[in-house]
């Protein structure tokens, strides 16, 4: 047996499920029909990284990501780098050149010990076949355990032809995340018990820890039963139901002028103690560090000992968010009694203004345009309660986080936040299909990122991925433009973008393309691409002059008439 059927086989025993490449390294793309995992052959490497991004995210499982060495594995670097800032586990196995001809400009030859130093939570080569499981399990590890990451392993070409020992047994199966569920420390959890009960204006901010944790459950314990009204990040949008009135949205840099949930900052910038759950307090989910009160007692539970307290002096809290806030719950509910929870909720419950109607929010858009706001609208309507619901990076993570709402804790929303680099949009969606197969999948994408990377409808389509790509087509490059404005009062001339025809590359590329022509067709055009089993691609006109509630647009926008304080 060759070491690349061997890992093949190894991949398998430890659950892996998906491998996603171009096939190569092909020893090992030709060893996987072995197995029981299934290949996405993708067109390009850096959209199959974004697709094991997503797919780990949903199915709570790490996939495997392959590059050969050189230009491809160059490609892989945007998308580890987005899933270290995002702690989403990937493994990422490159296949590098003959040991022998190491060092020797050998063809496509690179250095990648160091290309993926400043990308990956870690980085390994093996050297020989016979540590060929050892280093597998390294990889896994790495990934896996802790705050979750990507983890590269290089492999040479002539080690994946060597023999390979005997298939070792599997003890402990690492697939699945948080590898290690470990709590934090009983006395801390006492102190935080005790801050908890005591304070009169609680607020808790979930991160996208909380989803990776599978907490959502416990935080929407804290929620309803002691009457901690809930914030969230971009990231940790969906961990609470967001129609219940202590639950305060998406709070951050996404916080701005005609946000439906403004107003709920007269709460957040006033509340006494501030709980901090799977966050790394980044500037966009602060809003550049300004947005809650520095004048709070904070505690911080994170499974990163690094994160807890970078910006925020906290009480400490370090462990795995589920397996914590179980231990948290236990200890309030002895001493902080049912009463107790249901009157601070109701005396809370009056101090935070609702959510504003929708129409308050938006005004008129130039004629013969969709209002991204009303796109949002339309899917909330029509899509089922268990869609998964993905946005691109710039101002389409900011429509969906802003003006979508989470009907339900658990519901998940998908956009790239780690570094928030344009295109992971559409692969987001494939791997999202990917990991849960009987869910709607539904996202948008703005026409520069869509350009990105719309080669992988043709993968969508050879693969047989349903989901519903919507396109906001405005022809300009949104946030850079606006950015531009705010900063310097003027724009580059990299702005325009030309005008394409987006269902027609759909179909060109075997999925179905529809083009909305007019906005009253929008509703119609998306309740016929969520009854088709396809991959669809509607291509949609969008207001140019719409500004997202983005806090540093602020100037540009104005507060609605009607806007409360």
């Amino acid at each position: 047996m060759q070491a690349a059927e061997a890992m093949a086989l190894f991949l398998e025993q430890h659950g892996v499920e998906l491998v996603a490449g171009q096939s190569l390294p092909s020893a090992l793309h030709l060893a996987l029909p072995q197995t029981g995992i299934r290949q996405i052959q993708v067109r390009t490497e850096n959209a199959g990284t974004a697709i094991c991004d997503a797919y780990a995210r949903i199915a709570g499982k790490v996939a495997v990501m392959t590059a050969q060495n050189g230009p491809a594995a160059t490609l892989l670097v945007p998308g580890l780098a987005e899933a270290l800032k995002a702690s989403v586990p990937i493994v990422a196995i490159v296949q590098e050149v003959n040991a022998d001809q190491r060092d020797r400009n050998a063809f496509q030859e690179c250095d990648h010990l160091a290309l993926f130093a400043g990308c990956a939570k870690w980085v390994g080569r093996v050297e020989n076949a016979t540590r060929i499981y050892d280093y597998l399990n390294l990889a896994l590890t790495q990934a896996l355990t802790g705050r979750p990451g990507p983890a590269v392993l290089l492999v040479p070409a002539d080690v994946l032809l060597q023999p390979a020992p005997p298939l070792p047994t599997i003890v402990a199966p690492r697939s699945a995340y948080p590898l290690d569920r470990v709590a934090a420390d009983p006395e801390a959890i006492e102190t935080a018990a005790a801050l908890l009960a005591a304070a009169q204006r609680p607020l808790i901010v979930a991160g996208g820890g909380v989803h990776s944790s599978r907490a959502c459950e416990q935080v929407s314990l804290l929620q309803q039963e002691f009457g901690i009204p809930v914030a969230t990040t971009v990231m940790g949008k969906g961990a609470v139901d967001e129609t219940r009135r202590l639950s305060l949205g998406v709070v951050g840099h996404v916080l701005g002028a005609r946000a439906p949930n403004r107003a709920s900052r007269q709460y957040l910038e006033a509340a006494d103690l501030v709980f901090l759950v799977g966050t790394r307090t980044n500037q966009n989910g602060t809003d550049s560090w300004t947005q809650l009160p520095r004048d709070a007692r904070f505690i911080h539970l994170d499974i990163d000992g690094v994160e807890v307290g970078r910006n925020y002096e906290s009480f400490r809290l370090v462990g795995d968010a589920r397996l914590t806030l179980e231990a948290l719950i236990a200890l309030l509910r002895t001493r902080f009694g049912p009463e107790a929870g249901t009157e601070r909720a109701a005396r809370l419950e009056r101090q935070i203004a609702p959510r504003r109607a929708l129409d308050a929010c938006i005004p008129e858009g130039a004629a013969g345009t969709v209002r991204p706001e009303r796109v949002v609208e339309a899917i909330d309507r029509l899509a089922p309660d268990d869609a998964i619901l993905v946005a691109d990076a710039s101002y389409a993570s900011v429509w969906l986080a802003a003006f979508g709402v989470a009907r339900g804790a658990g519901r998940r929303f998908l956009t790239p936040r780690g570094l928030a680099g344009l295109g992971w949009g559409l692969p987001y969606m494939l791997g999202a299909k990917l990991a849960r197969p009987s869910a709607t999948v539904i996202g948008l994408c703005g026409d520069g990122g869509f350009a990105h990377v719309w080669s992988e409808l043709e993968t969508a389509a050879r693969s047989g991925l349903a989901f519903v790509c919507i396109v906001l087509k405005n022809g300009v490059l949104g946030y850079q433009r606006d950015a531009e404005l705010v900063k310097f009062g003027a724009h580059t001339n990299a702005i325009p973008i030309a005008e394409i025809d987006h269902a027609a590359i759909a179909r060109a590329c075997g999925c179905v393309g529809i083009s909305v022509e007019a906005p009253g067709d929008l509703e119609g055009a998306l309740e016929q691409a969520l009854s088709l089993d396809r991959p669809v691609v509607l291509d949609l006109r969008t207001d140019p002059t719409a500004f997202p509630p983005v806090t540093l647009l602020d100037s540009l926008i104005g507060e609605p008439a009607n806007a409360e304080a």
